[in-house]
């Protein structure tokens, strides 16, 4: 939407009576569950669903509270659905700064990504304090999801440093990481393959393990 935009850009179930559809098979997201309005030159989100909006940092916000300003960059919201479902509406505002030093070919390579995610899965989720994921636990969940990847803690440092390489050299592990999930290089929606690598039969459950390690 453009920076002028006067009409409210809504989202919920309802297909027909709103900007962009989420959940619309999930009766718990209501049929207008929230709105990005313009005013003084920024974009505000405001609740109006049943059910609290879920910020990053797991803050929420429910209907009838103050509406909150949108930073420039890319922002996840989050609806919780029926059956343990969660929707996530993502937001990029371009205010023109950029959000991150850019990728030096603006793509990722395949196994770049895939080593990326994994060791970044942390700051995909949003968490408080985000952490990076050590090279060899990485490289075990790395090898259960690609096993003919040859995946090891050799290999996935190579990766990261491939990325590395290509933006400024004081760009540490972490900075790296916020800014690729900052300017939506990796979204949260790539933690699905590790939803599906946690699903195998005798894979371990990686969801949590890397908060407070």
């Amino acid at each position: 939407m453009p920076p002028g935009v006067l009409d409210p850009v809504t989202f919920g179930r309802n297909t027909a009576e709103v900007s962009v559809p989420v959940g619309e098979d999930d009766r718990r997201v209501s049929r207008r569950h929230g709105v990005l309005e313009r005013h003084r030159e920024r974009w505000w989100v405001r609740a109006t669903g049943k059910v609290p909006l879920r910020l990053p940092e797991s803050r929420l916000l429910f209907t009838g509270a103050a509406p909150v300003p949108l930073p420039g960059g890319y922002l996840p919201l989050f609806v919780h659905g029926s059956r343990g479902r969660e929707h996530v509406l993502e937001v990029h505002v371009a205010d023109g700064r950029p959000v991150a030093p850019p990728v030096a070919d603006g793509v990722l390579a395949a196994w770049e990504r895939l080593a990326l995610i994994v060791v970044g899965q942390s700051f995909l989720r949003w968490e408080a304090h985000p952490r990076v994921v050590p090279f060899e636990r990485a490289a075990t969940q790395l090898t259960a999801l690609d096993p003919a990847g040859g995946w090891t803690p050799r290999t996935v440092r190579a990766a990261v440093g491939a990325v590395r390489a290509r933006l400024p050299p004081a760009c540490g592990d972490e900075q790296l990481l916020t800014g690729l999930v900052a300017s939506a290089v990796l979204v949260p929606p790539d933690l699905a393959l590790l939803t599906a690598t946690a699903a195998s039969p005798g894979a371990s459950d990686w969801t949590q393990r890397t908060v407070g390690e």
